[in-house]
């Protein structure tokens, strides 16, 4: 990963005389940290299979990884994105040189409609997190975080705390972290991770889930993939309020001098409302930083 991507930086802040390390996915090329996965599963196919192209779906982040390595890699890519997808991130995946179509997120199937495009081409279908390959891709991010932590003269990663939508960046991470805590954080509404874990199984969101900004975890249901990972190393999980993820927004601006989305600032805000403890080790992933940035000056501004 190093030899295509310089590592994002990593931060650190005094709470409660613990220094937590926050690792900024968000200051990727492409804004998060789906490049990880989408390049680590694209440079994995064969030329045949190159030659084919590929076929994904997501809200924004996905895309955007996906278009941004299979422009280097010479791959064709076909993004299936909601209607109401951010147009920052819609504009960012048409600019990497991907086609994109469109779909109603309330009336159709994502999955359906990426599975026939894939069908129809011949095509490889790459998932946002159900997938071993963009799993491991995105567990390169803790391994270079601990070694990070390790130069500053910190505790080794103990506790991780990650953003969640399907969970591909939290399986990842718990399996290239295999001594750490992991704790998942979800919006409010949208917290099927956190349900699954503590029932022992797949959980999905129920019906008419609430409104939230954090449209790169908007997952209806987690995969049996990423959940088995997760419970098998028994990760927690915990939700944040709208409000508690606005206050994180502007708390890393002030205080980080960074720009983050919503759903990368979750894991931040369950730190800040204390919903997790700061401790030594503590490790909090900033995962993206695609903001629209009409409803990011609202959130600077306390709208």
């Amino acid at each position: 990963m190093a030899e295509i991507l310089a590592p994002t930086p990593l931060f650190t802040h005094r709470f409660k005389g613990v220094e937590v390390a926050f690792k900024a996915e968000s200051l990727q090329p492409m804004g998060a940290f789906k490049v990880r996965g989408a390049w680590h599963r694209l440079t994995a196919l064969d030329e045949a299979a190159r030659a084919r192209g590929v076929v994904a779906f997501s809200s924004g982040n996905h895309a955007q990884g996906i278009a941004w390595a299979a422009k280097r890699l010479g791959i064709a890519a076909t993004i299936v994105m909601p209607a109401d997808a951010p147009r920052a991130k819609r504009e960012g995946t048409l600019a990497l040189g991907a086609e994109v179509v469109d779909y109603d997120r309330a009336r159709e199937s994502r999955e359906t409609i990426a599975g026939r495009l894939a069908e129809a081409r011949g095509a490889t279908l790459v998932p946002s997190f159900d997938d071993p390959w963009v799993i491991e891709g995105q567990g390169s991010a803790g391994i270079e975080a601990a070694r990070q932590m390790a130069e500053r003269g910190l505790p080794a990663p103990a506790h991780v705390v990650v953003p969640c939508g399907g969970g591909g960046l939290a399986a990842g991470l718990t399996l290239a972290l295999p001594e750490a805590r992991v704790t998942v954080v979800e919006p409010e509404g949208w917290d099927d991770m956190r349900r699954s874990l503590e029932a022992g199984w797949i959980e999905p969101v129920g019906d008419h889930p609430p409104p939230t900004a954090c449209d790169a975890l908007q997952t209806t249901r987690v995969s049996p993939l990423t959940f088995d990972v997760l419970a098998r190393r028994g990760a927690e999980g915990v939700a944040v309020s709208e409000a508690e993820i606005a206050a994180a927004q502007r708390w890393a601006a002030e205080t980080l001098r960074l720009v983050v989305e919503p759903g990368g600032a979750v894991a931040l805000a369950a730190l800040l409302a204390g919903r997790v403890r700061a401790e030594p080790g503590m490790l909090v992933i900033l995962s993206g930083g695609n903001v629209d940035m009409a409803a990011y000056g609202r959130v600077l501004a306390g709208a």
